[in-house]
């Protein structure tokens, strides 16, 4: 009997990694799109979004599992309360109204807000989220906890599909040329696919997590001069050769040479973001994999071509 999951953001840089994990995993998928992809005759694709109360009815109705990957990262108040806080607890409703025995939630480690933090555990630290995305995303954790569900809070999340970090990184080294606190800086990241693995263990593996939230990067934290070092081998950035500066000279750095990201995101990889995510790997039963650096040479070929056109 193929276990039907209700899936949001199926289309995404995540869900569309997860999406195959499930169906190859054997579940029956029944996933919500604005734009209804062609040819996958394995899914049950629902024309919707999380602000339609009748596609989340028709898209959890049946489920045994809903799994919410879908959300607002950027926009204003108005369009992140839409999605990631009233569309979440309308889906949560839909959810229980289903009796699904299993909800996965994805949230984010940026709920934490500018840092540093270096190896902090669930509730370490207050959450103080300064976007409208995260201080959103942080609201709707609650309706997905009092649904009984797991919420999970990853961080930096590279792979194919990744437009954020990778290029994140490409703008900051060119303003930024040396080596931001000798490259020191433990960042918590995961593989998409990693990550995409992990969700499709607690949807439909043996082990069913507790309802709670927990960090989902991958347990061990990267440098970030192992990570740029890692991207310049495969050609995807130029590392930085210039010396060794502190973070207040990088700062000065950053506000001298004006680009597109804030000093604000600049010290999201100048800086520890580590958060403790062992546990939830083990209570999945899912092994963690070797990690993102070892992951980058296979991710490469897209990078390169994404930067290319940007």
């Amino acid at each position: 009997m193929l276990t039907p999951v209700a899936l949001t953001g199926a289309t995404g840089f995540i869900g569309s990694a997860v999406l195959r994990v499930l169906t190859d995993g054997g579940a029956r998928v029944r996933a919500l799109a604005r734009r209804v992809p062609e040819g996958d005759g394995r899914v049950d694709w629902v024309s919707g979004d999380l602000t339609d109360p009748g596609a989340l009815a028709r898209l959890c109705d049946g489920a045994e599992v809903v799994v919410h990957l879908a959300s607002r990262v950027s926009g204003g108040a108005g369009e992140c309360e839409a999605v990631n806080l009233r569309g979440t607890e309308a889906l949560m409703a839909e959810a229980v109204r289903a009796r699904a025995g299993r909800i996965i939630h994805l949230s984010t480690a940026a709920v934490y807000g500018e840092g540093p933090h270096s190896g902090i555990e669930v509730g370490g630290v207050p959450a103080a989220p300064v976007s409208e995305a995260s201080r959103t995303r942080l609201l709707g954790e609650r309706f997905a906890l009092d649904a009984g569900g797991v919420v999970l809070r990853p961080g930096l999340v590279t792979g194919v599909g990744d437009r954020w970090v990778v290029p994140a990184l490409g703008e900051l080294v060119r303003r930024v040329p040396v080596r931001w606190g000798g490259g020191a800086a433990r960042l918590s990241m995961v593989d998409r696919d990693d990550l995409a693995r992990l969700i499709g263990a607690l949807a439909i593996g043996e082990h069913a997590a507790p309802s709670g939230v927990h960090h989902a990067s991958h347990p061990e934290p990267v440098r970030v001069g192992d990570l740029l070092a890692a991207l310049a081998r495969c050609g995807v950035l130029v590392a930085p050769r210039g010396p060794d500066l502190p973070w207040e000279e990088c700062r000065r750095l950053l506000a001298a040479n004006p680009g597109r990201l804030s000093e604000r995101q600049f010290g999201l990889v100048a800086r520890d973001h580590w958060y403790r995510s062992e546990e939830i790997w083990r209570v999945a039963g899912c092994p963690a994999g070797p990690g993102p650096l070892a992951r980058i040479a296979a991710a490469a070929p897209w990078y390169r071509e994404a930067l290319s056109r940007s």
